[in-house]
């Protein structure tokens, strides 16, 4: 099996590129450390969305919706307040619509390769982005901190090591959520209709008119019971939908199944991720983002416990990570 990490390009920008046997992957380190592909070069499956030649403007101009986008802090916050440990933080609004901030800093920023390179069974690449008070991001949430995020190819697919360490001397928040787009489909010549999504959600999050969680849920409709079961079309509706993530049989994951082709594309993202937001591009064929979250939209102004909403924190020191991992059954 041919095993290789390189550095390339990617429809011209600087990629560090991944091969083990039939699968190949590239991140963009300086596109928010963005793991913008991952194929089946044997079978032609393209199993994320990518921008291509001709989409690459647009996502260099907002890298929000092809490969996998790091968001940190993730999704939105009411007119741009995040109230944290006694303090209130003041972050852009960005989002006009809604007047609130969203998706944070980190997709768009530039990070660094630490290392890559390959060995018996895997490539590999890690990256990572440092801030402190020299970074743009520091103004609105000053602390210190590095995320690093190690991707790994092999015969078991793709998996992806995330960390996030605290750099600082005061306790910080650690909100994060990955915006994965996926290919529907991802067979060459293949019909979404033909595709089949099973998810790990529990139950709905009530949004209101800014898209923010009112605390409460909403009763899943059957579409939505489906999905948590045997499995939906993913495009059945709109979704831009909030869900708590319930782990069956002890994983957390998305599964999307090429019925006709008989291909299930596994995203396992571990248990530390307690929310799942799951967007569709209002039911427009082609690619959707089961997206693995830690926390519930606007958690620092949320009236519930810390716990069941992901408002995690990380003391001086201390790390938080996870693992994720892509492959096909």
């Amino acid at each position: 099996m041919a095993i290789k990490a390189y550095e390339g390009q990617y429809e011209g920008e600087y990629a560090v590129w991944l091969q083990a046997g039939r699968y190949e992957a590239a991140v963009l380190p300086g596109i928010g450390g963005n793991l913008i592909c991952f194929r089946d070069t044997e079978n032609g499956y393209r199993f994320l969305h990518e921008p291509g030649a001709e989409g690459m403007e647009d996502f260099k101009a907002s890298p929000g919706i092809h490969g996998i986008p790091v968001l940190f802090p993730p999704n939105r916050y009411e007119d741009g307040e995040f109230p944290f440990n006694g303090q209130t933080y003041h972050l852009p609004v960005n989002e006009e619509a809604t007047g609130n901030h969203l998706h944070g800093f980190l997709h768009t920023a530039a990070w660094e390769v630490e290392d890559f390179g390959a060995g018996k069974t895997e490539s590999f690449v890690t990256v990572k982005i440092q801030v402190d008070e020299k970074h743009s991001s520091y103004q609105y949430l000053p602390f210190k901190y590095t995320v690093k995020l190690r991707y790994a190819l092999s015969e078991g697919g793709l998996t992806q090591h995330l960390s996030v360490h605290n750099d600082g001397e005061v306790l910080m928040p650690c909100l994060l959520a990955f915006h994965t787009a996926i290919n529907a489909p991802f067979v060459p010549g293949g019909s979404a209709q033909d595709y089949r999504v099973k998810a790990t959600i529990g139950e709905r999050w009530e949004l209101n008119g800014r898209m923010l969680p009112t605390g409460n849920y909403q009763p899943l409709t059957a579409e939505e019971v489906a999905l948590r079961g045997e499995g939906v079309n993913p495009f059945f509706g709109p979704m831009d939908n909030h869900y708590t993530a319930v782990p069956q049989n002890g994983r957390n994951k998305m599964e999307l199944t090429d019925t006709k082709a008989g291909v299930t594309l596994v995203y396992d993202v571990g248990a530390s991720y307690k929310q799942w937001m799951i967007w569709n591009n209002g039911a427009t064929e082609g690619f959707f983002c089961p997206e693995p979250q830690i926390n519930l939209v606007n958690a620092p102004k949320v009236e519930l416990p810390a716990e069941e909403i992901g408002l995690f924190s990380l003391a001086p020191g201390e790390y938080w990570e996870e693992t994720a991992r892509l492959y096909v059954k």
